[in-house]
């Protein structure tokens, strides 16, 4: 029989990295300042009642040829190698990996952020990914961003937990994924996720953790404990803790705590399915009656 599968979901941004991964390379390769850039393409999605993702794409595109410089896939990646993992980040998936082990299920980790896919595979710790589901274009011949493929915005992200839940990953698979499917037949359950993410572009998707079963988490760095702990207070969120991924720490023995707790309600549900398939059949394992 197959082990269950317990997916961890991750934003990316200011979740796994210091801040937003166009902050580390691609903003300053135009001479500018990450709040001087943020307030251009937010003033521009505002004017032009634009998605915001959408309307950051845009400015990337439009700041590059206005300076003159030619942005390409390969560079996108490029500048992703110097993004700043918090503390622990890259020994996290090996560890959480094993630890599932231990317990007897199988721990899938995936992306879904507002930001680049092609930054993200630049990171270092891509590989770790079932799947990445992040902001993407889509490139010419010459590998040339021409038009937006996928624009992952905060209520999109959503749509990706849905995916995880059925195992529909991929994105051009519309058919599948709003085709009826059983509960007992979809391969991840919601009871089974654990989202990460660190502010209010995640609530949407923490909620879902919040009514479907599963658990929702929040990082956070010093200066943003305050949004967090709003959060918590609200019941948005199960857990807060410092964006700090080392062993030993909060949060890594509370997702442990959490997988241990997920992997025991599986198994009983496991043990409960085949006692009902046995009844009738007469070999009901005997438990002596206590009035006996």
């Amino acid at each position: 029989m197959n082990k269950p599968i317990i997916a961890l979901l991750y934003d990316f941004d200011k979740t796994l990295c210091t801040q937003d991964m166009q902050n580390y390379a691609f903003i300053p390769s135009l001479g500018m300042k990450p709040a001087e850039f943020w307030q251009e393409a937010n003033t521009f999605g505002w004017r032009e009642h634009m998605d915001g993702i959408l309307a950051y794409m845009y400015t990337m595109l439009r700041k590059s040829r206005e300076k003159g410089l030619s942005i390409t896939r390969e560079q996108l990646v490029e500048m992703g190698r110097s993004i700043v993992l918090f503390p622990g980040v890259q020994e996290w998936f090996r560890r959480i990996n094993e630890f599932g082990r231990t317990q007897g299920v199988e721990i899938e980790h995936y992306i879904l952020s507002s930001g680049l896919r092609e930054i993200i595979e630049g990171s270092g710790i891509s590989h770790e990914f079932k799947e990445i589901y992040a902001s993407e274009f889509y490139y010419d011949e010459t590998g040339t961003p021409v038009w937006p493929k996928l624009d992952v915005n905060f209520t999109a992200k959503t749509q990706f937990v849905y995916r995880i839940n059925k195992g529909v990953l991929d994105v051009a698979n519309d058919r599948d994924l709003n085709a009826s499917m059983p509960d007992d037949s979809k391969r991840v359950p919601f009871t089974n996720m654990i989202y990460v993410g660190d502010g209010l572009s995640d609530v949407p998707c923490m909620k879902m953790m919040r009514s479907y079963g599963g658990q929702a988490i929040a990082v956070y760095q010093p200066e943003s404990r305050t949004a967090v702990e709003e959060l918590l207070q609200k019941g948005r969120v199960d857990f807060i803790f410092p964006a700090d991924y080392r062993e030993g720490t909060g949060l890594d023995t509370t997702v442990k705590n959490i997988i241990r707790k997920m992997a025991v309600t599986d198994l009983l549900a496991e043990e409960h399915a085949g006692q009902m398939s046995q009844i009738g059949k007469g070999d009901l394992p005997y438990q002596a009656s206590l009035f006996e």
